[in-house]
């Protein structure tokens, strides 16, 4: 038997329902890393921040602060 209108369209269909499925894994494997990165950079605000307050702090023992 030959491919009717009807196969031709479920074999569409299933074509791009696979599609659809791999977007979906990529994009999921994306959000991990996208949340990967920002706990990444939070750490580094983090480090940054403690780095500002011990400059701050060594300023003012140097009494080099600029006066606020």
């Amino acid at each position: 038997m030959v491919d009717g209108p009807d196969n031709i369209v479920l074999s569409i269909l299933r074509k791009i329902d696979q599609r659809t499925e791999r977007m979906a894994d990529d994009l999921q494997d994306l959000k991990v890393r996208v949340t990967s990165v920002e706990e990444g950079l939070a750490g580094v605000n983090r480090r940054l921040d403690r780095v500002e307050m011990r400059i701050d702090r060594i300023e003012r023992r140097l009494e080099i602060a600029d006066v606020h």
